[in-house]
């Protein structure tokens, strides 16, 4: 089997633009979960009652079923419900979002609950309800927590991100394979994608031990 890694300047551009669209998925949607998250964090430890089983119900049927077939779900099943049909990107962006919401939830209710007790008695000692005692005194501290664990999440997502190739979303994966189709050289293409993916989840993961080495909470 001869190699040729000469084709390296040709094909670099298409996946540079592949690796640029993946970028932006992965932001997106874990930005758009850490709202979704934050929320169904607190929901998982509030004292309504119902609230908190919606929330649970959310996390634990989002993390115990394939981030593909909520993908599937999306993209094919909705527009059976809604009469039309869902763009790839939107399809990609929403069902991204609520996988990592359910994922980010978990993180951001570990973290109020590594806060110590005492601070919700403080905070309730002085006059403030419930809500605002999670508002100004635990969620603040919380957040100092999981700042680290959700680079983690924003790494997965950015590898996981290569599914919404199944639905002909050009991001990085989905350009390497059009991108094959034209050279004829799986091997030397494929390659490239996995050090484009490397290099990007280890300067990422570089940026999450520095975040991690700023933020440290000393108990």
């Amino acid at each position: 089997m001869n190699l040729d890694f000469s084709i390296i300047p040709r094909v670099m551009p298409a996946l540079l633009t592949g690796a640029k669209l993946t970028l932006e998925l992965a932001l997106l949607s874990v930005s758009i979960g850490l709202v979704i998250g934050s929320l169904a964090g607190i929901a998982r430890v509030s004292n309504g009652i119902i609230i908190k089983g919606i929330a649970a119900v959310y996390v634990d049927f989002i993390r115990g079923t394939p981030l593909l077939v909520q993908l599937f779900l999306v993209y094919f099943g909705l527009p059976s419900l809604i009469g039309r049909p869902v763009p790839p990107f939107a399809a990609a962006i929403t069902a991204m979002s609520i996988n990592s919401g359910a994922y980010i939830a978990e993180i951001v209710r570990a973290g109020i609950q590594s806060i110590d007790r005492g601070q919700t008695e403080a905070a309730r000692s002085l006059g403030l309800t419930a809500g605002q005692s999670m508002r100004y005194v635990i969620f603040p501290q919380a957040v100092r927590r999981i700042i680290p664990p959700l680079g983690n999440e924003f790494i997965a997502m950015l590898k996981d991100s290569s599914l919404v190739s199944v639905i002909a979303l050009e991001e990085l994966l989905r350009k390497g394979q059009v991108v094959i189709t034209r050279t004829f050289r799986p091997f030397e293409v494929y390659t490239i994608v996995a050090i484009i993916y490397l290099v990007m989840t280890l300067a990422i993961s570089r940026l999450v031990s520095w975040s991690e080495r700023k933020l440290r909470v000393v108990d």
